[in-house]
């Protein structure tokens, strides 16, 4: 016996009751029913039901031996495997079969059960809002309970299809015995859950099942002392809509406390008026031919003894008066309509509802109407089939009832949390609700803050993964040869990102953008350049000015002490020439600091080439200029003749017109233009000038060193003259310098990234032209300056002798 199924009972005998008191509603027409109890035994199913196709006791079957009574249609059964056997019976018949509790998916075979309907939402809509629950709290890893049979099995297949999906994993799977299982197997299988509920790291079981299993699992709970065990309360329960936990016997509540805080998906009810007094109105003692009242009061009250104002005489318990009926809790009798009742009572009233559609339409045809005046036994059951389809109504509670196109309830599901008070009291919260809007779409809702969480977590929402979350800033990394929900969380790589939670893999940022330091999001890069304004820029740029400066004020001794043999030797107008030029040379190295602009890139590299190859230039005809000063006053040489200015200008020419000529090419092929480089720096924009072709910049380099290599050859050669016509030496150890900085700017230049480039460069032109300055022109500002005595033609001429 269970208690809850009786109100299923009610609820038809209530829907009936209501149907015969509207006289809109099948007028002059009197509708009745039978109430059939098969115990889950299946021989009696069968048995039954063909009792139900004749209004006689005795077995007449395909005969029409009633007058006055016709089979319309049945409602039930309340399991699948009932249902299954009911309509392989009726169907040969054609009579509508309306279930109320019967989720087997093959029941959905319209070939094979063309005239079976449910007045319950599809089984896919409970799988998508199990789905959308886990999917809502981010349970990613769980467990699942499931029959030993073939329900069981096939939620099991349907279920462990669809996770996958949407990257939720199964911790175990376990099997609950049936219910004819032996004591010993019993016992194997509780040791095999206990095993797994206490070794998975999993918080949340989705537990599939109907009430004889959940029968079965309280029964070894019990009878094992199971459910004291921490391990069975430390997990969230979610249950599926077949799985009524409130349709067990109490004798105390205690099974109960495993299921505090679990979510259940129930079948859609609502508020019947008049349901209630119908209920308070129950009289035990006067049954009005309810065969099951008395049954039902016995089996209740006197089980769990509820109320102590109780008649046991000759084994008779009145459940008449409201005191009595309420004082039974929840889990054994509620006095809301069930979604399993709520069903029921809708599928009477969907019958009764066809049944007038069809008299409507008849009593305007007059196509039915019999020589005694009455209607309906005439008409054949599978008449009703397409009425049933297409029909629609509102019932009392205000919800539209009506059939979809495969003979399913449109109604969803209810989302309900279960809550055990300490006084053993059980209530039932609806906190959500599924529902479908189209065949493709659902609606999920959920009240986060209606939730009561069992105590063991702290009122907070439980966490079920297998490993925690990766949070922003990591990625997803599979294990081998486990789950995807097991994974490890790795940093994005530089210049990557990721800014949700266990995100797959890493987003690369643009190129104008960068990681933050947590490598959650992009940051937009700062444009680099070398600025006059940043300490390396402001150090080279001052650098460049007091070089120059010191170069003019070289050039001014040099002019004010123009007649001094110091300065008439070795080519006066070359030494003013050498000097201005490494003025230039100064100079130009402020067109590389700054942001770069097209005019700027345009000439700044041309510029410098120029310049330098023309104070390389000046330095070996300056050199050439003392070896031939030195062979010209040998005795017998014709060497006077090159020591003219004309010789010396030619030698500067020609050497600078080849360096011109690279350089116009330069311009022609592929100029310098400002460019941006996004890539050498991970949090910059670098602003810089672009040589164009990269091949003509070394080209100019490799020219300007070709000069500085024949100087220095040459001024090699002329080290060991006379000291008094001589300057080599000074310009050898120049050329050696300016050769060893240009040498090493190679590598360093091309190793460097960013404004740095651009600072390599500028320092080298100065080290360079410094080298160049103080070499040769610092020992006779020495000279000048402060030994002026040794500046005067006899003393060069007595160092001669």
């Amino acid at each position: 016996m269970q208690p809850k199924n009786y109100q299923h009972i009610l609820a038809a005998v209530f829907a009936v009751n209501e149907i015969n008191k509207n006289p809109r509603l099948l007028s002059n027409i009197t509708l009745g029913f039978r109430l059939v109890d098969n115990y889950y035994m299946g021989i009696l199913n069968y048995l039954y039901t063909l009792q139900l196709l004749t209004t006689r006791k005795r077995g007449s079957y395909n005969y029409r031996c009633d007058t006055q009574e016709q089979l319309l249609a049945i409602v039930g059964g309340l399991g699948s495997e009932n249902s299954i056997q009911i309509s392989n019976i009726i169907g040969i018949y054609k009579i509508p079969q309306i279930s109320y509790g019967s989720f087997e998916p093959v029941l959905s075979d319209k070939i094979q059960f063309p005239f079976f309907y449910r007045m319950i939402p599809s089984e896919s809509l409970q799988f998508q809002g199990i789905i959308q629950l886990l999917l809502h709290f981010s349970w990613k890893w769980i467990g699942i309970m499931a029959p030993d049979n073939n329900g069981g099995e096939m939620f099991l297949s349907f279920l462990v299809t669809l996770l996958p999906k949407h990257d939720i994993c199964v911790s175990f799977t376990q099997a609950l015995a049936s219910k004819t299982a032996s004591p010993t197997e019993i016992k194997t299988e509780l040791d095999k859950i206990e095993n797994a509920y206490s070794q998975t790291s999993a918080n949340v079981v989705v537990v599939s099942g109907d009430s004889r299993d959940l029968l079965m699992f309280t029964i070894w709970m019990d009878c094992n002392v199971y459910y004291r065990k921490e391990a069975f309360i430390r997990k969230v329960l979610i249950m599926t809509a077949q799985w009524d936990f409130t349709a067990v016997n109490s004798r105390g509540l205690w099974f109960l406390k495993p299921f505090h805080g679990a979510l259940s998906f129930t079948i859609h009810t609502n508020t019947v008026p008049g349901f209630q007094d119908f209920l308070h109105s129950l009289d035990s003692l006067h049954p009005k031919g309810d065969i099951f009242i008395k049954e039902f009061c016995n089996f209740a009250f006197r089980q769990g003894s509820y109320n102590e104002d109780l008649d046991f005489e000759k084994d008779q318990i009145s459940c008449r008066g409201k005191g009595k009926m309420e004082s039974l809790p929840a889990a054994v009798f509620e006095r809301v309509m069930s979604g399993q009742s709520y069903s029921t009572y809708n599928s009477v009233h969907m019958v009764a509802q066809a049944y007038h559609e069809m008299h409507s339409y008849s009593s305007k045809h007059r196509q039915l109407e019999t020589r005694d005046g009455s209607r309906f036994l005439n008409i054949q059951q599978w008449q009703l089939h397409h009425v049933l389809k297409t029909i629609g109504f509102n019932n009392s509670a205000g919800d539209e009832i009506y059939f979809n196109e495969d003979q399913e309830s449109m109604d969803g599901y209810d989302i309900v949390n279960c809550i055990v008070f300490p006084n053993e009291s059980f209530s039932q919260v609806k906190v959500g609700r599924v529902e479908r809007q189209s065949q493709k779409s659902q609606a999920f809702t959920l009240k986060d803050d209606a939730v009561v969480w069992n105590s063991w977590f702290n009122q907070t929402s439980p966490r079920s993964s297998c490993t925690e979350n990766c949070q922003s800033g990591y990625n997803k990394q599979l294990r081998e040869g486990e789950p995807i929900c097991c994974y490890d969380c790795l940093p994005c790589p530089e210049g990557m990102i990721s800014n949700t939670t266990d995100a797959e893999y890493c987003n690369q940022c643009l190129d104008n953008e960068h990681s933050s330091q947590g490598q959650d999001q992009c940051i937009p890069k700062s444009i680099d350049f070398l600025s006059y304004t940043e300490t390396l820029g402001t150090l080279l740029a001052s650098s460049s000015l007091i070089m120059s400066f010191i170069t003019v004020l070289i050039l001014i001794i040099f002019i004010k002490y123009r007649d001094t043999p110091l300065v008439k030797a070795n080519n006066r107008d070359l030494t003013y020439a050498l000097l201005f030029l490494l003025l230039l040379c100064f100079l130009c190295a402020l067109l590389f600091i700054g942001k770069p602009r097209r005019v700027t890139c345009l000439f700044q590299q041309i510029i410098f080439g120029l310049i330098f190859s023309a104070a390389i230039s000046s330095v070996l005809a300056k050199t050439i200029t003392v070896v031939l000063a030195f062979k010209a006053i040998q005795p017998g040489t014709n060497m006077r003749t090159w020591l003219r200015k004309r010789v010396v200008n030619s030698i500067m020419l020609l050497c600078c017109l080849g360096q011109f000529g690279l350089c116009v090419v330069w311009l022609a092929v592929s100029p310098p233009f400002p460019d941006v480089d996004m890539t050498s720096q991970s949090t910059k924009i670098t602003a810089q000038c672009n040589e164009g072709s990269v091949a003509m910049f070394y080209c100019v380099l490799s020219y300007m060193g070709f000069l500085a290599i024949a100087s220095f050859v040459v001024a090699s050669f002329a080290r060991n003259l006379p000291d008094s016509f001589n300057e080599a030496k000074f310009i050898t150890f120049s050329l050696l310098v300016f050769c060893s900085v240009w040498v090493s700017f190679v590598p360093t230049y091309v190793s460097t990234k960013g404004k740095y480039m651009v600072a390599v460069e500028i320092f080298c032109i100065l080290a360079s032209g410094a080298g160049l300055l103080c070499c040769i022109f610092f020992p006779k500002c020495y000279i000048i300056i402060v030994k002026p005595g040794l500046n005067c033609k006899d003393h060069l001429i007595r160092k001669l002798n």
